[in-house]
């Protein structure tokens, strides 16, 4: 007996693209199957995508006038006319990343092969509404420098992660009360729009995370999985059916907010577990003194027992929040990924497989758990790349009608 092969997340497998012969999203449908087939000829294209050879050599020729495809040298020698793979053009289409979070602002210039070109980083102690433009936009010039003249053009968009309700969660870092009605106030999109020309749209910095790590998956992607940025506070996405779950509110997979059991025994959110700031909070109480601006140098083998109690208690809860998670979507992978080195992420994933198998639920088989591929960067690139997957690639009819 014989197993089905495994689709990848993005595979089009013929199936509802051409949306009754509409051009754009026909369009759509061959970028979707050259970005994440790189190196395909015309004849795979058209089987992948299901659409007419004819119609696959028109739209190619289109393409390769606006520059978003390269024609690599042809291959001969194999059975069949001589094949031309194709691939993405790196330089046909670029946009710009950015993630605001409780202690940074991560600003980064993306090609359209998901590469990271630039990168500017400025920590802070809270985020400020009041210069919070003025300091994206000094950011913005500093990365674009590395991006020639002629290909200015080619910047289509601007992708902000950041957390859900920053004005109504300031005192989570202590910022001054003044602040909440700046941020009431503030419009990000609006405001970086208008003094830069570009699309700004704005996401949740979980969603935006999950999307990189999907993206930065190699073939086959998985079409489903719980994913955790274990961050100041823990950021979550969702992906169902290849689908990231984002919620009329953008705001769906909030599962760090996910009530479980504290270590005291007593009701707690997830957050204020198994987060960097809650093991912040831990080494301070015990004497450590550590920056929090960058966990990156801490240093880690002074920590100890605080370190192992940590890490226990991160698991459980993360194992509850998982299993709660699962009753509501099936999936047989979680990812963690973090903000702190890869070695604390690694011991932390081994703590919450062995959490998951404790769990005396039956039947339940555990999700396999494994780290993320980005790390820190993850709500910038997958802000980046939602902007440029949702101009060029999205095959949905929602964002066709936009």
């Amino acid at each position: 007996m014989t197993s089905e092969p495994v689709r990848d997340a993005f595979d089009a497998g013929g199936r509802g693209l051409q949306h009754h012969g509409l051009r754009r999203a026909n369009e759509r449908a061959v970028l979707t199957v050259i970005g994440f087939n790189p190196g395909v000829s015309n004849a795979d294209i058209a089987r992948l995508s299901g659409l007419a050879p004819q119609t696959v050599s028109a739209i190619l020729t289109d393409l390769d006038g606006l520059g978003l495809i390269a024609r690599g040298e042809v291959l001969r020698g194999r059975r069949g006319q001589p094949a031309t793979p194709i691939s993405l053009h790196p330089e046909g289409a670029f946009s710009i990343g950015i993630e605001i979070g409780w202690r940074h602002v991560d600003v980064l210039l993306l090609n359209l092969h998901a590469q990271v070109l630039a990168r500017r980083r400025r920590d802070h102690v809270f985020p400020d509404a009041g210069s919070m433009i003025d300091d994206i936009l000094a950011m913005l010039d500093e990365v674009l420098v590395s991006l020639a003249d002629g290909l200015r053009a080619r910047l289509t968009a601007i992708g902000v992660a950041l957390p859900t309700n920053i004005a109504g969660n300031l005192a989570l870092v202590d910022a001054p009360e003044s602040q909440r009605a700046l941020w009431e106030k503030l419009d990000i999109a609006a405001e970086l729009t208008e003094r830069t020309g570009l699309a700004v749209s704005l996401f949740n910095d979980g969603n935006a995370a999950c999307w990189g790590e999907l993206i930065a998956f190699p073939k086959p992607r998985p079409a489903d999985f719980i994913y955790f940025l274990i961050g100041r506070y823990i950021a979550a996405g969702i992906v169902g059916d290849g689908t990231l779950w984002e919620g009329p509110s953008d705001n769906s997979a909030n599962l760090g907010s996910m009530l479980v059991t504290g270590p005291d025994g007593r009701p707690q959110v997830a957050h204020f577990i198994a987060s960097v700031t809650a093991l912040e909070s831990r080494l301070v109480a015990a004497g450590f003194a550590v920056d929090s601006r960058d966990p990156s140098e801490w240093p880690w083998s002074d920590f100890g027992p605080v370190l192992e109690q940590w890490l226990a208690d991160s698991a459980r809860a993360l194992a509850r929040v998982v299993f709660n998670t699962t009753t509501v979507i099936e999936t047989g992978l979680v990812v963690i990924d973090s903000i702190l080195p890869s070695a604390i992420v690694g011991q932390l994933v081994q703590r919450l497989e062995a959490d998951l198998l404790l769990l005396p639920i039956a039947p339940y088989t555990p999700p396999r758990v494994q780290p993320g591929h980005l790390g820190a960067l993850a709500p910038a690139i997958g802000a980046a790349e939602l902007t440029l997957y949702r101009r060029y690639f999205s095959r949905t009819l929602a964002d066709l009608a936009g």
